[in-house]
C-alpha cells in the first residue's frame, strides 16, 4: 500500500502537463464611499501567500504574480472583508470600494476546499483569530477555544485539553496545522492537540462529518489550525509578546521575526510555557498539574512567475504533570511523577501550480511525535514513537458557467513502535488512500455544493507477548472501505437572511487502542482490552443554520442530528486486573442532538456597546436508550463589551464582562456521575498604546472573579472530586518592532 501511495502521487504529477504561465503584477486602490483612501488594507493572495498593505494614497502594488486567474481580499477593521477573483491575463488595475460595517468583518474560509468568505460558503464553518482568543485570557491553546460555541475539552488538570465538538472527540475530532494532519496518539483521554497558541493566525471550526475533505477520523468535525502570514512584500517585523497568569505564577512568552522581498517570505518564532500548580478556591494547589512546553516554529515561502511553495517547521518540548497524590503541596516547576514527556517535529510544505486550465495544487506533510510515559525515576514505562507521512493533492478543473470543480487524491502513512517497558498498544502500520471530487454551483442568490469520496484503510499490527498469558496481543491484518457523499445548499432569502442545508456522510476506522490493546494506560489508571472484531463507524448528519443581520442586530441557529452506526466507546467490565479497573471497546447505534444558538445587539446610537449571548446543548444516546459518556453540559454564555474612541495614545480599547452559565449534567452515561451546575464571571480588558514612538498591546483579564468553587463535568479529575481552578489574574503585553 506504501508503494502505491507513492505510485498514484508521481502519476498525479506527471498526469497534467505544466505549461507555466508569464508573470503579471497588480496594483489598484481602496476607498471608502465618499472615496476617501483607505490606509493600512490588508491585500492578501491566500493562494500563494503573498501580500501588501495600502499606503496613506490607499494605493498598493503586488508583483511576481502568476498570469491567469487569482484571488485577492481586502480587509480592515471596521470595514467589509471582500474577496475577488482577478483575471491578471485581462486586468492589471482596480479601483475597490469598501463598506464600513458595525460587526466584525468576514473572512476567507481555508479548511473548504473553495476557499469563499463565510457568508458565500455552504458550510458553516465556525472562524475565531487567535488574537481574539487570546483575549480570554487562557493559558492554553484548549482552553481559549472553549469559548466557541459546540466547542468543549475534556481535561486532566490545567496542561492537558482534548477538543470536544458537539459531543465527539478523540479520534473522532481530526487536527490540522499548516495544512497538514496532526497526529498524536489522540487516542488516550489524558493526550491534548499538542499545540500552542504561539505562531497560530487563527482557528476554523468544522462541526460535523468532513470525511469528505479528510477521509476517516474526520467524522466529528476538524479543528483548523491557519499558521500566521508572511510579512508583506518588502518589509520586515519583530514583536514580543509575554503573559503572566497569577494563579499558577506562569508565564507564556513568544518572539517572532519575520521578513519578506519580492520573491521571499521569511519567519521564525520561538516561545516558552511554564506554570505551577494550579490553585483550586480553597487556596490547596493541585499536585502535579504544573508543565512546561517550549516551542519553536520556522517558515519560508518562494513564489515567482511559475509557481508558489512554502515550507513550515515546527518542534514543540512538551513536559506535562499527571495529577496525583492531591494532598501534597508544593511550588515545584518541574513535573513530578507520574509525567508525560512529548518531543513533536511538524514538517509541512504547500505548492501552488498555474497553469493554462485550471490549477494544481499539493499538501505534503510529515510528523513525528515521540511520547512517554513516565510512572516513577528511571525508564519510562510507555515509549511510542508515532510517524506520520500524508499528502493532499488536488486539481482545480477551469470554471464553466459558474460551476468549480475539483479531483483529488489523499492518503496517509503511519507507523507505530514502542520502546518502554510495557506496552499499550503494538508495533503497527496504518495506510491510507482516498480519492475525491467536489463541485460548486453558484447562481445569484443560492449556491450549491456536492462531492463523492472513496477512502481504503489496512491496519497491519504485530503479535506481542506470550499466547493465553496477561498482556498478550495477537497480530490483525484488517482493511475498512467506505464511500461517503454532502450535499449543501446556501441561499440569500433577503438581503439581511441567510439559510444553509447540509447533508452528510462520514466514517471513522477504529483506531489501534481500540483494536489491540490488553495493558495498563498509566496516564488513565486502568487496565484496557482492546476488540479486534470492531466494525468501522458511520454516520449520517444533517445540519441546518438561519442566520439574520442587519447593522445593529445579529441572530444564527444552528441545528443538527448525526446518526452513527456501530459508535465505539469504552466500558468498565467490573473486574480488576493488579489493581486496575478492567475496561473494554464496545459498540452500538447511537445518535446525537442539539443545537447553538446566539445574538448579538449592537443598538444604535450607542456605537461603543456590544452584547452577545449564545446557549449550545447536545444531546447522546445508544439504540437501547442509555446516555453516551463525555456529552457536554449544556451552556450559556454572555459578554457584555464596551469599545472606546481612539485617541493619540490608545486606539481599539476595549472592556468586556462574561457571564457563563454551565447547567447541569444529569443525562449521563451508566458509570458516570451527575454534575452540578455552576456560573462564571469573568472580566477582559485591552488596547493598542502609543507612546512616544514605541506602539505595544496590552491587556488584563481577570477569571472566576468570585473565586468560585465548581468541577466541569468532562474533567477527568472529578472522580476524585478535584476541583477547577480558581481567581486567576493575567497580564499581557505584545511589542511590535
Amino acid at each position: 500500500m506504501y508503494f502505491l501511495n507513492k505510485l498514484l502521487f508521481v502519476g498525479f504529477i506527471l498526469l497534467f502537463p505544466f505549461q507555466i504561465l508569464a508573470q503579471k503584477s497588480l496594483n489598484g486602490k481602496v476607498m471608502d464611499p465618499l472615496q476617501n483612501p483607505l490606509y493600512n488594507v490588508e491585500i492578501y493572495t491566500p493562494e500563494i501567500h503573498k501580500g501588501t498593505t495600502t499606503n496613506k494614497d490607499g494605493l498598493f502594488f503586488l508583483e511576481k504574480l502568476p498570469a491567469g486567474k487569482i484571488t485577492i481580499t481586502l480587509s480592515s477593521l471596521g470595514f467589509e472583508t471582500r474577496s475577488i477573483e482577478v483575471n491578471l491575463n485581462e486586468i492589471q488595475y482596480l479601483d475597490i470600494q469598501l463598506n464600513p460595517i458595525v460587526f466584525e468583518i468576514d473572512e476567507v474560509i481555508v479548511s473548504t476546499l473553495f476557499h469563499k468568505l463565510q457568508k458565500d460558503n455552504v458550510n458553516k464553518v465556525d472562524f475565531r483569530s487567535m488574537k481574539v482568543l487570546q483575549q480570554n485570557g487562557g493559558s492554553t491553546l484548549m482552553q481559549q477555544l472553549t469559548q466557541i460555541p459546540g466547542v468543549s475539552q475534556i481535561t486532566t488538570g490545567n496542561s492537558i485539553g482534548k477538543p470536544v465538538i458537539r459531543g465527539l472527540s478523540g479520534n473522532r475530532v481530526l487536527i490540522y496545522a499548516n495544512g497538514i494532519r496532526v497526529e498524536n496518539q489522540q487516542f488516550g483521554d489524558e493526550h491534548g492537540i499538542g499545540l500552542n497558541d504561539a505562531g497560530i493566525e487563527s482557528v476554523e471550526i468544522i462541526k460535523g462529518p468532513a470525511s469528505l475533505l479528510y477521509g476517516s477520523d474526520a467524522l466529528g468535525g476538524v479543528l483548523y489550525f491557519t499558521p500566521e502570514k508572511f510579512a508583506p512584500s518588502n518589509s520586515s517585523k519583530i514583536d514580543y509578546a509575554q503573559k503572566y497568569f497569577s494563579n499558577t505564577q506562569g508565564s507564556n512568552l513568544s518572539l517572532g521575526y519575520k521578513t519578506s522581498s519580492k520573491n521571499w517570505n521569511f519567519l521564525g518564532r520561538g516561545g516558552y510555557s511554564n506554570h505551577l500548580d494550579y490553585k483550586i478556591p480553597s487556596g490547596n494547589r493541585i499536585h502535579n498539574s504544573r508543565f512546561n512546553e517550549a516551542d519553536f516554529k520556522t517558515g519560508i515561502g518562494y513564489s515567482n512567475e511559475h509557481f508558489s511553495s512554502n515550507i513550515r517547521y515546527n518542534y514543540t518540548n512538551s513536559n506535562l504533570g499527571i495529577p496525583e497524590a492531591f494532598e501534597l503541596q508544593s511550588n515545584h516547576r518541574n513535573p513530578a511523577y507520574p509525567n508525560q514527556e512529548i518531543k513533536q517535529h511538524l514538517l509541512s510544505s504547500h505548492h501552488h501550480y498555474y497553469l493554462e486550465n485550471g490549477k494544481l495544487v499539493a499538501d505534503l506533510g510529515y510528523i513525528e511525535n515521540n511520547r512517554k510515559e513516565f510512572v516513577e525515576e528511571g525508564e519510562a514505562e510507555l515509549a511510542m514513537k508515532l510517524k506520520t507521512f500524508s499528502y493532499n493533492l488536488r486539481y482545480h478543473l477551469p470554471t464553466i458557467k459558474s460551476i468549480e470543480s475539483i479531483i483529488g487524491f489523499q492518503g496517509m502513512n503511519q507507523t507505530n513502535t514502542n520502546f518502554g517497558e510495557e506496552l499499550l498498544i503494538p508495533d503497527a502500520s496504518i495506510n491510507d488512500l482516498g480519492l475525491y471530487t467536489t463541485l460548486f454551483y453558484a447562481l445569484k442568490n443560492t449556491s450549491f455544493q456536492a462531492g463523492i469520496r472513496y477512502d481504503h484503510r489496512a491496519i497491519s499490527s504485530e503479535e506481542n507477548g506470550i499466547i493465553n498469558e496477561l498482556g498478550y496481543i495477537k497480530a490483525i491484518d484488517k482493511s475498512f472501505n467506505s464511500f461517503n457523499s454532502s450535499i449543501g445548499l446556501k441561499t440569500d432569502i433577503n438581503k439581511n437572511s441567510i439559510f444553509r442545508f447540509n447533508f452528510a456522510t462520514g466514517f471513522r476506522a477504529p483506531n489501534l487502542a481500540e483494536l489491540t490493546s490488553n495493558g495498563v494506560h498509566e496516564g488513565s489508571n486502568r487496565y484496557e482490552i482492546g476488540n479486534a472484531n470492531l466494525k468501522h463507524e458511520q454516520n449520517f448528519q444533517t445540519d441546518l443554520s438561519y442566520e439574520f443581520k442587519t447593522d445593529h442586530f445579529e441572530f444564527y441557529t444552528n441545528l443538527f442530528y448525526n446518526k452513527i452506526n456501530n459508535y465505539i466507546f469504552l466500558t468498565p467490565t467490573n473486574t480488576v486486573i493488579n489493581a486496575n479497573d478492567v475496561y473494554t471497546y464496545i459498540q452500538d447505534d447511537s445518535q446525537l442532538y442539539g443545537s447553538e444558538i446566539g445574538v448579538h445587539l449592537h443598538p444604535h446610537p450607542l456605537d461603543w456597546l456590544h452584547l452577545e449571548s449564545s446557549f449550545e446543548l447536545v444531546r447522546g444516546e445508544q439504540k437501547n436508550g442509555n446516555r453516551l459518556p463525555l456529552i457536554p453540559a449544556d451552556k450559556w454564555n454572555n459578554t457584555l463589551k464596551f469599545t472606546f474612541k481612539n485617541n493619540q495614545w490608545s486606539q481599539n480599547l476595549f472592556a468586556a464582562i462574561n457571564f457563563e452559565h454551565t447547567f447541569n449534567q444529569s443525562k449521563i452515561s451508566e458509570f458516570e456521575t451527575p454534575s452540578s451546575s455552576y456560573t462564571l464571571l469573568n472580566f477582559s480588558s485591552g488596547s493598542t498604546i502609543t507612546f512616544a514612538k514605541l506602539k505595544f498591546d496590552a491587556s488584563f483579564n481577570i477569571q472566576n472573579i468570585f473565586n468560585k468553587s465548581y468541577i466541569s463535568h468532562l474533567s477527568r479529575l472529578k472522580a476524585d472530586e478535584i476541583h477547577n481552578m480558581g481567581r486567576n489574574y493575567v497580564m499581557g503585553i505584545k511589542f511590535n518592532l
